[in-house]
């Protein structure tokens, strides 16, 4: 993994920097996998906007990845590491023994060639699912499930990776990445290893031209806005006083908003730090 600072020649590549996409190994993505992924631009169903700063943005088709890794004791190799419009961690093309091609995300270290399996009697090395039951105290695992069978919706976003710190009973004790420790059941899927492009947080768009790119619109701040847009806008000059709050007028940066009788509030066992 590496970044590139590319030249001063514009204004715009001043200050870009680029990943090195290293660890890609093509630029053709599977057919049979992708599917179409229509913009909603932030309209509903109405045309109306329901959702500010969404539009435009460059066509992408979505690439279906097997977050569940359901079959398990079929060896798959990896044909190779790819890059996904949708998501910030790079993706790996598996070839399983009986034929079929599944996508799945790609764990740092992951090789063209190498062998990957899941399931239970599974060796604990990197790119490999099993049950948290299984997996060695101490391993830093990505691609978690919360429920089982539900397919991993914890840890998979680019650099990212949780740490199984103990076992007890049904539940497995979890450090996740943002810092909060809890409580998930032991026949839950993880995968071993941290998610591949860490390097993503490096990176500097250069100009406001490549968020278009991406799809995402110009943000007023409220703070410039008018006293009935926001209620941070208005004041004399430039007024960036009083409490940070959200359109709604529920205080931001540091009010707890989660629900102090939520039914998942005892499986956490420390809060993620401020």
């Amino acid at each position: 993994m590496s970044v590139r600072k590319l030249k001063p020649v514009t204004p715009g590549q001043r200050f870009r920097v680029v990943n090195g996409f290293d660890a890609i190994t093509t630029d053709k993505p599977e057919k049979s996998l992708l599917v179409p992924n229509k913009r909603s631009g932030g309209r509903n169903s109405q045309g109306k906007m329901t959702m500010r700063y969404i539009g435009g943005g460059h066509k992408k088709k979505y690439r279906i990845i097997d977050f569940k890794r359901d079959k398990a004791g079929i060896p798959a190799t990896v044909a190779s590491i790819q890059y996904d419009p949708n998501r910030t961690a790079f993706i790996a093309l598996l070839n399983y023994q009986d034929g079929e091609k599944r996508y799945v995300i790609a764990q740092n270290g992951l090789q063209v060639g190498q062998n990957i399996l899941s399931g239970d009697a599974v060796a604990p090395e990197i790119g490999n699912a099993m049950p948290l039951s299984a997996i060695p105290l101490g391993t830093i695992i990505s691609c978690i499930e919360l429920r089982p069978g539900q397919g991993a919706i914890m840890a998979r976003s680019a650099g990212a990776f949780a740490q199984l710190m103990a076992r007890e009973g049904r539940y497995a004790t979890v450090k996740l990445p943002s810092g909060e420790t809890r409580l998930i059941l032991v026949n839950c899927m993880a995968t071993i290893g941290a998610v591949s492009n860490s390097d993503h947080q490096l990176l500097v768009s250069g100009k406001a031209g490549r968020s278009r790119w991406l799809g995402r619109r110009p943000r007023t701040r409220p703070v410039v806005m008018n006293p009935v847009d926001h209620p941070m806008g208005g004041g004399e000059g430039r007024a960036s006083g009083g409490h940070p709050r959200s359109r709604k007028g529920l205080p931001a940066k540091g009010y707890r908003t989660r629900t102090k009788t939520k039914a998942s509030n005892k499986y956490i066992l420390e809060r993620r730090k401020k």
